[in-house]
């Protein structure tokens, strides 16, 4: 909880207690003070709670964000792995193909 949350809380209670006092002894200045101080705090205490919503939701962005970074990172590596594993499955299976034609080339000569 933030000052800003707290001081609006002390100030809507504080205007009560002077609203309701002028109220009761006929005094409309302290009354308004009273229903003016309240206004404030409820102001206060509700730009508070925008702080705390913004934080919440900066952290939260970050955290995602930090989340996203990693799964491409992950799916990069991944991807290299795979554009690797590819590139020599097929080098050796065209070095295979080429042996087994240089093997039919020699076995037809010696024939």
């Amino acid at each position: 909880m933030n000052t800003q949350k707290i001081e609006g809380k002390f100030d809507q209670v504080a205007g009560k207690i002077k609203q309701g006092v002028g109220e009761a002894v006929g005094n409309e200045k302290l009354a308004n003070k009273g229903a003016a101080e309240q206004i404030k705090g409820a102001a206060k205490e509700t730009w508070g709670n925008a702080k705390d919503t913004a934080s919440v939701v900066r952290e939260d962005s970050s955290l995602r964000a930090a989340a996203e970074r990693d799964d491409m990172k992950y799916r990069a590596e991944d991807s290299a792995h795979n554009v690797r594993e590819k590139a020599t499955n097929t080098a050796q299976s065209m070095k295979d193909k080429v042996n087994e034609k240089l093997d039919n080339v020699k076995r037809e000569h010696r024939s």
